[in-house]
């Protein structure tokens, strides 16, 4: 008996010093505040908590974010439908910006402390403070606002890739822009105008097509009225389009092989309307050699990622100093109604990007 009791004693004492450690340990640990979720769970069940601040890497900057944003992707993570990135934050955010508040001593691109920059991450934006490679990141325009920089690298590099790196976009082309209200298809109808192309837009209301139009959609086609291919049809004077930029998937197919010209492209970058295609797609496809290009942004490689980011800098990046091109903002939360954000996202209400405002905003920023 004094045996077993003697060792029942050294095992208490042993977890209470374990415990001790990691107490000590937790206590002297940078923290911040950052969006916390269980996975599948519902939008006002996610929560703001004290989580440990993330540490340089080599090659990487650590930014003080002031504003993130919600995307489609990230109510997925939410929902447990699409897995973070192995190996990076698991927090919410694929965007956002900030100042640079410290740099590791190995770093492929030169940042300065205090530095304003807008990054693409691969997570972890929905917080006080996250850390990201060095190419990753671009500085902030002097027209734009902390605020509105935020809303700009997942989007717009979205926008970017799809129409160049992968549609290969040529001047006089027409593209139809599926969910042309949404923060990629906003993006989208001002670098096709941009590039000298025509863009045509779907969406699911009179007034986001004015809105869309507004920033330079040259028509717009409500999807909840029915088919919109004679409408198309009509619009490019029964020649159809020579580009699709896609986030609908399997419930458009067969829309989509219809107003596409002979030798056109279908870049598919979503699947809302579904994974399965229930027809006789391919014969579509071989009748008027279109080509489906599929692509996405989040599971590209670094090198990939750093080499879309320098080509948008030198190439887009300027037309937001002189105006042809403007970020486009639904509304604003602050990061504890995050659950609100997300609620707005999966209602399909919003028309351009919803922000999370992690700073509180001056007014020059309002």
């Amino acid at each position: 008996m004094r045996l077993v009791s003697t060792f029942r004693l050294s095992i208490s004492l042993a977890l209470a010093s374990t415990s001790l450690v990691n107490v000590t340990s937790t206590a002297g640990m940078a923290t911040m505040r950052a969006v916390q979720y269980e996975s599948g769970c519902l939008p006002e069940q996610m929560q703001i908590k004290q989580v440990p601040r993330p540490t340089l890497r080599s090659g990487e900057i650590l930014i003080k974010v002031h504003s993130s944003a919600i995307n489609r992707a990230e109510t997925l993570q939410r929902k447990g439908l699409y897995p973070p990135i192995k190996g990076e934050s698991e927090i919410l955010g694929l965007e956002a910006a900030g100042e640079i508040v410290e740099t590791h001593e190995v770093c492929h691109k030169t940042w300065n402390i205090g530095d304003h920059v807008m990054a693409l991450l691969p997570g972890g934006g929905n917080a006080e403070y996250v850390t990201v490679d060095s190419q990753h990141a671009m500085k902030v325009p002097k027209s734009m606002s902390l605020l509105e920089a935020g809303g700009i690298p997942e989007v717009w590099l979205t926008a970017y890739q799809i129409l160049h790196f992968v549609g290969k976009l040529k001047a006089g082309e027409k593209v139809l822009i599926h969910a042309g209200a949404s923060g990629v298809g906003t993006a989208a109808v001002q670098l096709v105008q941009l590039a000298n192309a025509v863009p045509l837009i779907t969406a699911g209301s009179a007034d986001k097509i004015a809105f869309v139009k507004s920033l330079g959609a040259v028509d717009g086609f409500n999807y909840k009225e029915g088919s919109w291919v004679s409408k198309v049809m009509e619009a490019t004077n029964g020649e159809g389009v020579d580009l699709v930029i896609d986030c609908v998937g399997g419930s458009y197919w067969q829309q989509n092989t219809d107003v596409l010209k002979t030798d056109g492209r279908w870049v598919l970058y979503g699947l809302m309307g579904g994974a399965n295609v229930d027809g006789a797609l391919l014969r579509k496809l071989l009748s008027k050699r279109i080509s489906i290009l599929p692509s996405t942004l989040k599971t590209r490689n670094k090198q990939y990622k750093a080499d879309l980011i320098r080509s948008f800098e030198t190439n887009i990046l300027p037309a937001f100093d002189s105006k042809a091109l403007k970020p486009v903002i639904d509304r604003s939360f602050e990061l504890e109604d995050i659950g609100k954000a997300h609620a707005l996202m999966e209602s399909n209400l919003n028309a351009g990007k919803i922000l999370l405002k992690v700073i509180p905003t001056t007014k020059e920023e309002l």
